[in-house]
């Protein structure tokens, strides 16, 4: 996903596939619907932001069809080798420093993304700027501060003591720059922004195998950095991995808050921009 080089969760790291897989399995279908909903068709143009794993732009590519555009851009771009063979364009940006790529686009959509971004006003720009008047942007991004714990269900020591650990996690991320009440922000920003029909959603799993994948994962990544912080000791993640791994959690995600806009067609700002392809 797009991020400037202080990202926490890097995406060269040999973790970042086993994440994409488990955010695929926790919230593609979510993802998948709303792009439903929104009717995305043959012949849409597609940006896909901060892409990380290949799934999403894979379904684009799958239901644009032959005669549709979909380009994924990301900071690192080490896991594009499969899109690209399934004629998913792909281009090395980083949404909040580069100018927008040539479009316009009909939609243009992020997962996980501005939350890290510490440009993410100049992103949120860019992505309205490069639709075309009349075209969609989904911004899906998670909300820990709106439920901040990995066990809602504290009921035992097993469970304090993995919500320790997201507490030093999330410690982490707000040094970096990530924004961890951001989601619950982006209906208004989005209408700030001028876009029109704005709503959102939220959805957030409390329990799956894809989110002990997912949180196992994740703290093998940031493993050296949280005892490197003090923030955890070595025993401590060695217990909360064995318990993980041993399905004794009931393990939530933060909520995923997703909202939608469309650019107003009255405009005119991209009459300029070359036209949608034939159908």
């Amino acid at each position: 996903m797009d991020q400037d080089e202080g990202y926490l969760l890097d995406n060269r790291q040999a973790e970042a596939g086993t994440r994409f897989d488990a955010l695929s399995a926790l919230f593609d279908t979510s993802t998948f619907r709303h792009f439903a909903s929104a009717g995305v068709a043959e012949g849409w143009r597609c940006w896909e932001v901060g892409a990380g794993g290949p799934s999403v732009a894979a379904w684009l590519r799958e239901r644009v069809g032959p005669g549709g555009r979909v380009l994924a851009t990301d900071i690192d771009v080490s896991w594009t080798g499969t899109a690209a063979t399934e004629g998913v364009e792909v281009l090395r940006h980083d949404v909040g420093r580069d100018a927008p790529p040539p479009g316009p686009f009909d939609l243009v959509h992020a997962r996980l993304v501005l939350v890290h971004v510490t440009e993410r006003d100049a992103a949120l720009r860019a992505m309205i700027h490069a639709l075309r008047p009349g075209g969609l942007l989904l911004v899906e991004d998670a909300d820990p501060a709106l439920q901040p714990l990995i066990c809602p269900d504290e009921h035992g020591p097993e469970q304090e003591r993995a919500n320790r650990l997201r507490t030093g996690f999330r410690e982490l991320l707000r040094q970096r720059g990530a924004d961890l009440s951001y989601g619950r922000r982006l209906p208004r920003l989005l209408r700030e922004a001028g876009l029109v029909d704005v709503e959102a959603d939220a959805y957030f799993p409390i329990t799956s195998p894809a989110c002990d994948v997912l949180e196992a994962a994740t703290v093998r990544q940031v493993r050296d950095k949280l005892v490197a912080a003090g923030l955890a000791t070595d025993e401590e993640i060695d217990g909360h991995l064995a318990a993980v791994e041993a399905g004794r959690l009931d393990l939530a995600t933060s909520p995923m808050i997703s909202a939608w806009g469309r650019r107003p067609t009255g405009d005119g700002s991209q009459s300029a921009q070359p036209p949608r392809p034939s159908r």
